[in-house]
């Protein structure tokens, strides 16, 4: 089996400098590529005169995160894809688990390892933790992370287990699959975006696992921290638009409870004194409006996937119910 490792690049020469040598000592197995999204720095010139086995692929535009690893991956010539981002150390072996899971099970098509954080390694990191799931108004959240709780990793999560997504953060997937199902949606630009190619691969019958043995440490919010407005425009946007996309029965009611949620996320903003991130949410909404003709031509009536769901509200279960860790949901 073949594994080409993908790092997505703009203008990353010092996290390049930081994590490129842990992925080339620990990744002797697979081909190493950087895929450059129009960089102006000097990360391009850094990585080829010091790391000459890693190819480069430069993408004429900063296209994010969806269009980047689109146009990259016409590329590469493999039968998994590892999309890694940038800011991560991967350990020694890290691969072997999941090739093994990928040569057992011809059905499985996306592997997500554990993810801790590089800053607090006994802890999971918020952007995939263990595996993530998703509610019935299409709010995401982790094994290990559920909102901006994180669980110490104690063991728990040391197998390998079926979730709905795998996070962008270390993404892998055949590349039969990532081609027939187009790829990702690039009107997502960033964020959600494989929440969205994760919901389109269950509603084909194909199974997303998570492998507790492979281990790596992400950074995260090293492109774009959770204090940036933007981040938030684009997940309340994007998790609007994979809501409408993919959900299966009614759509209505639960856009409906969605918005509301949304405001009263907006209104806790403004008692926090973040007045740029309520209207990074005004903002989100008004963009799902524009793009909701071209979203409900895309919609289809997938089988229902209750085996997923979180049968409460996800928000409700968390700040109601006061449930903080996945176990006790």
């Amino acid at each position: 089996m073949r594994i080409a490792v993908v790092i997505l690049n703009w203008n990353g020469k010092q996290l390049l400098e930081q994590f490129l040598p842990s992925i080339v000592s620990h990744s002797i197995d697979a081909g190493i590529y950087v895929a450059d999204n129009a960089s102006t720095d000097d990360s391009i010139d850094f990585v080829s005169s010091n790391f000459p086995s890693v190819k480069i692929i430069q993408n004429k535009i900063n296209g994010g995160y969806a269009k980047g690893y689109n146009d990259a991956l016409r590329e590469i010539d493999a039968d998994v894809f590892c999309l890694l981002n940038s800011d991560v150390e991967v350990t020694q072996n890290w691969l072997r688990p999941i090739k093994d899971l990928f040569n057992r099970e011809s059905n499985t098509a996306i592997i997500q390892p554990k993810i801790l954080d590089h800053k607090e390694k006994d802890t999971f990191e918020y952007a995939g933790a263990a595996g993530g799931f998703i509610d019935k108004y299409g709010y995401p959240y982790c094994r290990g992370r559920i909102f901006n709780t994180l669980e110490k990793d104690n063991g728990q999560y040391n197998d390998i287990a079926s979730i709905f997504w795998a996070s962008g953060a270390c993404f892998f997937i055949r590349k039969e699959v990532f081609n027939q199902l187009k790829g990702f949606d690039e009107s997502f630009f960033a964020h959600m975006e494989e929440i969205d190619l994760c919901w389109r691969a269950k509603n084909i019958g194909v199974d997303i696992k998570y492998v507790g043995s492979s281990i790596i440490y992400h950074v995260g919010g090293a492109t774009l921290n959770t204090t940036n407005p933007k981040k938030t425009y684009l997940n309340f946007r994007n998790s609007l638009l994979t809501l409408t996309k993919n959900s299966s029965g009614s759509l209505l009611p639960k856009i409906i409870v969605r918005l509301i949620l949304d405001g009263i996320a907006g209104i806790k903003f403004i008692f926090q004194l973040k007045p740029l991130h309520f209207m990074a949410i005004i903002k989100a909404h008004f963009s799902y409006y524009y793009h909701l003709p071209r979203i409900l031509k895309q919609r289809k009536q997938p089988s229902k996937l209750t085996d997923y769901w979180h049968k409460k509200s996800i928000v409700w279960s968390y700040f109601v119910d006061r449930k903080k860790n996945f176990d006790s949901l």
